[in-house]
């Protein structure tokens, strides 16, 4: 309870939901966590588009078991059922803190396993724990990372089941949980519990306890680890095969330097490029008494001081570094494993603290081994990464803990129960100041340096109702539309979007929709709404939204000051439906984002035109290789402006394709158009800058927001009446009847259908179709779902299997049985020991020994 009120009221001080009116869906939190709790409410309630194997709803179609499995596979996350759907940030809100509490109970538990102590204060240490600055920085917004932050003290007790031979089948399950909850956290939390158990067994004095037997624990502990893993496998390899088919994104890894890493151990500092090493400052105290304490063994002090040095140095050396993540370094914050540390400080405060209440001199020793090391970061560290109250009140919780701890072994000296009242209450007040103070300030730092993305509210309600009530699937699809709340804004509003932003996002898909004039952010992986009449014929999108910009929309000049609050408005078209039947496939794609939605559209509508370029004093602007460079600034201004010149004929659509530019673009009497290009982590989306006039011949102003580039065939004139011709040919020759199910898609041909049957979906891997007789392989028509036709085949279909998932399940069937073993075998055993203490033994072993310590072969699987 004192990690949810110490969490809640720095909340509270930072004025943040649902405390405040300050957004806390920052970043991937708005754009990924919320959203894909949002869908699995959907998937409870029965209102999704899809099920556990397809999402229909993003990406025109794409896996969802990796997505499940890395966002929403957590047991708490089934909570988000019981709230209403509108009520969803709560939801992730509450999750938060059942997780946060959760772990500081594991952690209390096992501490009071690894050695029998005062159990508020294994109470207060778990709470230092579950509010570590790991929290705080980064799992407090990433939730399905807090089952990582409950899985290491779980898989320590495995390890601690391992060593005594107890609870042989708890511990498989308990290891199938934390893998199941959240693989990537699971996987960190797997290496720490190693190191914590390998530890163990260093610091283990036990006469009896033998090489041999602590080889046997280490062998228990690596069969309950790989019959637990194998139990998720049908889960982790689907994981594991999205990943590998998802679009790349690369990143290198750079050491923070020491002084910034030291001072990360006090509180309320901020840096996401540095590890957030803090945990309450006498937490800290104790760690560092640790070496000091002549209580506790010489060995035990030397092995636990050199682990937390050498979980340290894993996290700066790049070898190690990438061992920590299977061998990828992560997009993003580069220290997720930092829990592991905090842990490991906590278990060695524990020892500290268990072992006696150190002298006056050991925290004197402690406190300036503490002074010294934070010294060193005080001078060397970034200024940056320090707020105001860091050293304030770093040196007051140092002084308050020091005299508490005196205070106890004071009064427990004398005897008195109020003196240790006191002393207690101290401690928890550290507790509570500096890590709420921390919590609060984080909470601002982090919404001053990421983007924010509002609760739901009246423009999600608005968004929802319009979607619903123009909702056709599968008949048609409904795009939530290109002015993006979120980034998956078809989870969250509903519709069936080519929106999708997750860290499996295809490479098929975001190339293909690159290929047609779509633009991303995120290095790829978050893709955005084409909002585009030829585009909508190809996907048969035949109800749009449009909505005013979000008022945190990303780009040059937007905001709340600009946004509008009112209700979307849906345009509807005339589509063929989600199968079409094309000739012959194109050898591929070209450069041009007009060409190739002619190739897929099967109709030429595009007529190209010729750009001319002049910078602010109307010198034109050369043609270079990758088109006309520009340049900007990021406020604008006369250096900044450029005059685009072309022709059309008159009437059709003009569109503007600008990928890489960061620009605002207008014709005279039209709305602005934005782009938000940036070579490599934005590509800009192909829009349309309004109609043609008269003349055909037409002036736009480009304002420059940063430098970038403008495409020489960046222009494209569509004719309306071509687009509505092509359509009404592709619908003659289209499916009669569509079928779509969780999990796949069928549909009935006109008689005599030839060239190949085109399904409106991404061609990810996975898809297996039939035509008449036999399954094979989907095959790719220029990125999308095809399935060749003899002319005799009136009937397609094709269902999905995301890769990995058979491999997986003939893995987890295969320990499942290995489960069972276990389990039978300990029955056994059971029954065997039973009998022997029947006939006046005591466990079958010589001079009454148990089984496990007179055969080998049962200490190792027991």
């Amino acid at each position: 309870m004192v990690t949810v009120v110490t969490f809640c009221a720095g909340d509270a001080v930072a004025r943040q939901y649902p405390f405040g009116h300050r957004d806390r869906n920052v970043n991937d939190l708005g754009n990924q966590f919320v959203p894909f709790h949002v869908h699995l409410w959907d998937l409870l309630h029965g209102r999704a588009d899809g099920g556990l194997l397809v999402n229909w709803q993003s990406g025109y179609g794409t896996s969802f078991l990796p997505d499940f499995g890395t966002y929403v596979s957590s047991p708490f996350a089934l909570l988000v059922g019981v709230f209403p759907r509108d009520r969803i940030d709560l939801a992730v809100y509450v999750i938060t803190l059942l997780k946060m509490m959760t772990a500081a109970a594991a952690m209390a538990c096992l501490l009071l396993r690894l050695r029998p102590g005062r159990w508020w204060a294994a109470g207060l240490l778990g709470t230092s724990y579950a509010l570590c600055g790991w929290t705080l920085m980064l799992a407090s917004y990433d939730p399905m990372w807090l089952d990582g932050l409950i899985a290491f003290p779980l898989l320590c007790l495995v390890g601690e089941w391992a060593r005594a031979g107890r609870r042989p089948v708890v511990s498989v399950l308990v290891v199938a949980l934390c893998w199941t909850a959240n693989f990537y956290t699971a996987y960190i939390a797997t290496i720490g519990a190693a190191l914590v158990l390998t530890a163990r067994l260093l610091t283990d004095t036990d006469p009896e306890s033998t090489v041999r037997r602590k080889l046997f624990a280490v062998g228990r502990g690596a069969l309950s680890v790989a019959l637990g893993i194998g139990l998720t496998a049908p889960l982790l390899l689907a994981i594991v095969k999205g990943a590998g088919l998802a679009y790349p994104v690369t990143r290198g890894f750079d050491p923070a330097p020491l002084p910034d890493l030291l001072v990360r151990l006090l509180p309320g500092t901020y840096g996401f490029s540095t590890p957030s090493l803090y945990v309450d400052t006498a937490a800290l105290l104790l760690a560092f008494v640790l070496p000091f304490h002549p209580q506790v063994p010489r060995r035990t002090r030397a092995v636990w001081s050199a682990l937390a040095v050498v979980v340290v140095a894993s996290m700066q050396w790049n070898p190690t570094h990438l061992f920590w993540y299977a061998f990828t370094t992560p997009n993003g914050s580069q220290y997720r494993q930092t829990f592991v540390l905090s842990g490991v400080l906590v278990i060695a405060a524990w020892l500290a603290l268990a072992h006696g209440l150190p002298r006056p001199r050991q925290l004197a020793y402690g406190a300036g081994l503490m002074v010294a090391v934070v010294g060193v970061g005080w001078i060397g560290a970034d200024k940056d990464l320090a707020g105001p109250g860091t050293y304030p009140g770093a040196a007051g919780g140092l002084v308050a803990a020091v005299g508490a701890l005196l205070l106890l072994r004071r009064a427990e000296r004398l005897r008195r129960a109020l003196p240790a009242v006191l002393a207690v209450g101290v401690l928890v007040a550290v507790q509570f100041a500096q890590s709420g103070l921390s919590n609060a300030w984080t909470d601002r730092k982090r919404v001053a340096a990421f983007d924010t993305y509002p609760a739901w509210g009246q423009r999600q309600t608005w968004q929802d109702d319009a979607v619903q009530a123009a909702d056709g699937w599968p008949a048609y699809r409904t795009d939530p539309g290109r002015e993006q709340t979120v980034g998956n804004d078809p989870l969250v509003v509903g519709g069936q979007g080519a929106q999708y932003y997750s860290s499996f996002t295809p490479e098929v898909w975001t190339n293909t929709l690159a290929q047609l004039g779509g633009g991303w952010t995120s290095d790829g992986r978050s893709l955005q709404s084409l909002d585009n009449p030829v585009t909508d014929v190809i996907f048969s999108v035949g109800a749009r939204l449009h909505s005013p910009p979000a008022p945190h929309a990303p780009g040059p000049n937007t905001g709340a000051a600009t946004a509008k609050v009112e209700p979307p408005t849906v345009t509807r078209r005339q589509v063929p439906p989600l199968v079409t039947v094309h000739g012959a496939a194109p050898a591929g794609y070209g450069e041009s984002p007009y060409a190739n939605q002619e190739l897929l559209l099967g109709s030429d509508v595009y007529t190209p035109g010729r750009m001319r370029v002049s910078d602010h004093q109307g010198h034109p602007v050369r043609v270079g290789s990758g088109g006309f460079r520009v340049t900007g600034t990021k406020g604008g201004g006369p250096g900044s402006t450029y005059t685009l010149q072309s022709s059309c004929p008159a009437g059709d659509q003009i569109y503007l394709w600008a990928p890489y530019a960061m620009a605002s673009v207008r014709l005279p009497g039209q709305p602005v158009v934005r782009y938000t290009g940036r070579w490599r982590s934005h590509r800009a989306v192909l829009q349309s800058l309004g109609t043609a006039p008269r003349g055909g011949t037409f002036t736009a102003s480009v304002e420059m927001y940063e430098p970038g580039t403008l495409d020489a065939g960046g222009i494209g004139c569509l004719n309306p009446a071509r687009l509505a011709a092509a359509e009404q040919r592709l619908a003659a020759t289209a499916a009669t009847r569509v079928h779509v199910t969780d999990d796949g898609i069928s549909a009935e041909l006109p008689p005599g259908s030839q060239g190949f049957a085109v399904i409106a979906a991404p061609a990810i891997e996975g898809w297996t179709c039939s035509a008449g007789s036999g399954s094979h392989p989907a095959q790719s028509y220029l990125g999308l779902l095809s399935v060749p036709l003899d002319g005799r085949t009136t009937h397609v279909s094709c269902s999905f299997t995301p890769p990995g998932l058979h491999e997986g399940e003939a893995i987890g069937g295969a320990s499942l049985l290995g489960l069972v073993a276990l389990a039978g075998y300990g029955w056994w055993r059971g029954r065997r020991r039973g009998t022997g203490e029947g006939e006046g033994g005591t466990g079958g072993g010589p001079g009454g020994r148990s089984v496990a310590g007179a055969e080998p072969v049962n200490a190792a699987l027991g």
